[in-house]
């Protein structure tokens, strides 16, 4: 086993966060470039960011009336607004697929989508910050939103990609990252949303079987049932192009792979995997 196994997203943001370069190694053409060991972050040492059970609303953290602090306007990427509201003809989707870094990148390469940003939804605790989420104590996901035109790009193509580039039958976790904040989830904010995630939905489940993995756990409801999305962090935002060596766990398991599927247990930790192109 690595060395660095059990590493995970929580211990490059302690590096991301206080401004500490990524120390690569190997990376000429041939080589793997793996990130350096670090010590485990704060966060998961004193608020325990693998609990495996969802919090009560009794149980949560009471957060703050108003938005964190520098919020970006502008997607970094797309030079477009992050904030709605939207244009007639854009409309948002927010979904949780683990580790929000890789999964925002995901949407925003995609034909058709305007803007995205990411956030934590889902859960109890106004304007949470990463280090509540990371305690298990909002309640909340690590989310994407992603807000497209519909004349360009509709939801059954972009829940492809979400059901084909992580593992939805992880429950609270993904790979190495655990905790509740790595469910895997789809919040609809339109009926046409709702008829595609529950399509494509039955539709892989029967890919999945057949491929010998398990039940969907993704949690599916309505973006109003699901609450407000509150975004994260600026440094979270468009995360894996400020730090283009930065950790993802993304890709490696999808359906479309022509030689089979790759299982959870079988990814590498954070500090294991390739810097992506």
């Amino acid at each position: 086993m690595s060395p660095n196994s059990n590493l995970t997203e929580c211990d490059q943001v302690d590096r991301t966060a206080n401004g500490w370069a990524n120390d690569l190694t190997g990376r000429s053409h041939g080589h793997t470039g793996r990130l350096q060991p670090v010590e485990s972050c704060e966060t998961r040492q004193v608020f325990g960011s693998g609990k495996r059970t969802l919090t009560t609303p009794d149980d949560a953290l009471p957060g703050r009336s108003t938005p964190l602090a520098g919020i970006p306007d502008r997607h970094e990427v797309l030079g477009t607004s992050m904030h709605g509201p939207w244009p007639a003809g854009v409309e948002a989707l927010y979904v949780a697929m683990g580790c929000f870094w890789g999964a925002e990148r995901i949407f925003w390469k995609l034909p058709g989508v305007v803007t995205t940003a990411v956030g934590y939804m889902g859960g109890y605790t106004p304007n949470a910050t990463y280090e509540e989420v990371c305690s298990g104590r909002t309640g909340h996901a690590e989310a994407v939103l992603v807000a497209y035109d519909t004349s360009l790009t509709s939801p059954e193509l972009l829940l492809k990609q979400f059901w084909e580039n992580h593992d939805p039958t992880q429950g609270f976790r993904q790979g190495n990252d655990l905790g509740t904040q790595y469910r895997s989830a789809i919040y609809w904010t339109t009926p046409h949303q709702e008829a595609a995630a529950r399509a494509t939905r039955s539709a892989f489940q029967v890919v999945l079987k057949d491929n010998g993995f398990g039940d969907i756990t993704t949690e599916m409801r309505t973006a109003d049932a699901a609450g407000p999305f509150y975004f994260a962090e600026d440094y979270h935002q468009q995360y894996l192009h400020k730090n283009p060596g930065g950790y993802c766990n993304h890709g490696p398991n999808g359906m479309t792979c022509p030689i089979g599927l790759l299982r959870q247990d079988q990814v590498p930790a954070q500090t294991d995997v390739l810097p992506p192109n």
